[in-house]
């Protein structure tokens, strides 16, 4: 008899062993499938790796997998407590109820959720790939009680009012992209660098080529009733590769001069260049367009310079191909670009810039949070918070920081000083 209960001992414990190991492992890979990276399963499918094609079948059915893992989960948890309290009761009496809940509560807390799901949290890539194989079959096999479950699920979730088209995500998916790479900047996987330029391309969308433009009063063009010698000494002479030109008014732009034409003209004629032979015409976009849809006109019209509009025609400036990339990699500088000072750090704290400066390359430089949406420069941003010109000295605190208007020509703001204002109360505390 005792021989008897022995081998039935070894054996139940033999059976509930391995259902704790089977539940170890389905819970384990339910966490490893809903934390693993879709980006790498796709790299590494395109790779042709099968377990990762796997991966991404499994995960375009998400709610029929998660059904198959609880529903075989609970299956294996219930048939081991219920094994357990058997033996227990076999074992010890009536009391073998009270010490079957506690034993298989430990071990099924501990070695069937805990331990497993801890591991697949630290290694989900790996662990997914390597139990994509088991839960495709468990899926295929339990297909009909997973659709049973979703069913009741869904049926259950309606008569409380949820609706699915209710759900969704919260963020859209740039703005997901965006949230990863500050995440893994903060965990110093991704370095300022990268992580401004990253940050550049998804913005493109959101930027206007009005935000980026050079402004009319900074555009060099000249007269095209100007002597023709005249000209083409002005052009050969500028640091500039493309100059528009206009006639009679600064508005009628009727053409823009690419340099190398005029090189290429004045090699080869020793006569007076006639200017409608190098001109080409002149490609006027309205400001609001967004920077990716004016990147890739650029690349669709293989050109590199555009004009810029509002919505009466009248010039407001000129975009380039290259104040877009600055917008992703920052200011590109060559032999011809004069210096400039940008953000000078004082002593005393804080910064000094240029009115002109432009409020998201102040931010980029910084690390701060500025607001954008009113104004594009940091002197329009003064001017917008004060609603007036301010004059020199006068001092605005707003968004978290202290301006100080230190030099003004006419209406224009030359420069400023900012201060955080948690540096001043710190500084006088």
């Amino acid at each position: 008899m005792l021989d008897l209960l022995s081998n039935e001992v070894w054996m139940t414990g033999g059976i509930i062993f391995l259902l704790i190991i089977c539940s170890g492992i389905l819970s384990g890979s339910e966490t490893a499938l809903t934390a693993t990276s879709r980006a790498r399963m796709n790299t590494l499918e395109s790779e042709g790796v099968r377990a990762a094609r796997w991966v991404n079948y499994l995960l375009e059915r998400k709610e029929q997998l998660i059904s198959a893992i609880l529903l075989c989960n609970n299956l294996v948890n219930i048939l081991a407590s219920v094994l357990a309290t058997n033996l227990f009761l076999k074992l010890v009496g009536e009391n073998g109820l009270i010490y079957a809940t506690l034993v298989m509560t430990a071990i099924v807390v501990i070695f069937a959720e805990v331990l497993p799901k801890t591991y697949a949290i630290l290694t989900p890539d790996d662990t997914a790939l390597r139990v994509s194989g088991l839960l495709r079959v468990i899926m295929w096999l339990l297909t009909p009680f997973s659709k049973l479950l979703q069913a009741i699920s869904r049926f259950t979730l309606r008569l409380a009012g949820f609706r699915e088209e209710n759900a969704g995500n919260f963020l859209a998916p740039h703005e997901e992209i965006r949230s990863a790479i500050d995440l893994h900047h903060r965990e110093g996987g991704v370095i300022k660098q990268d992580r401004d330029m990253l940050g550049g391309i998804l913005d493109l969308a959101q930027i206007t080529v009005g935000e980026v433009m050079v402004h009319r009063k900074h555009m060099l063009m000249f007269d095209a009733d100007q002597p023709s010698a005249k000209i083409v000494q002005n052009i050969l002479d500028s640091p500039y590769t493309r100059i528009p030109l206009w006639r009679d008014d600064q508005d009628n732009i009727i053409g823009v001069v690419h340099a190398k034409d005029m090189w290429r003209a004045a090699a080869q004629s020793k006569e007076e260049i006639n200017l409608d032979d190098v001109m080409s015409p002149p490609w006027f976009i309205p400001e609001t367009t967004p920077l990716s849809e004016q990147l890739a006109a650029f690349r669709k019209r293989k050109a590199h310079f555009a004009l810029v509009v509002d919505e009466y025609g009248t010039l407001m400036g000129l975009v380039t191909m290259e104040d877009i990339l600055e917008e992703i990699v920052g200011h590109i500088h060559d032999e011809h670009d004069e210096p400039e000072s940008g953000v000078k750090r004082l002593s005393e704290g804080g910064i000094e810039v240029a009115g002109s400066m432009s409020v998201r390359d102040l931010n980029r430089d910084m690390g701060w949070n500025l607001p954008d949406d009113e104004a594009t420069t940091i002197a329009g941003l003064v001017i917008h918070e004060a609603r007036a010109i301010p004059e020199v000295g006068q001092i605005f605190d707003f968004h978290g920081f202290r301006f100080r208007v230190i030099a003004r020509q006419r209406n224009q703001i030359l420069s400023l000083r900012i201060l955080p204002t948690s540096h001043k109360q710190k500084t006088q505390g």
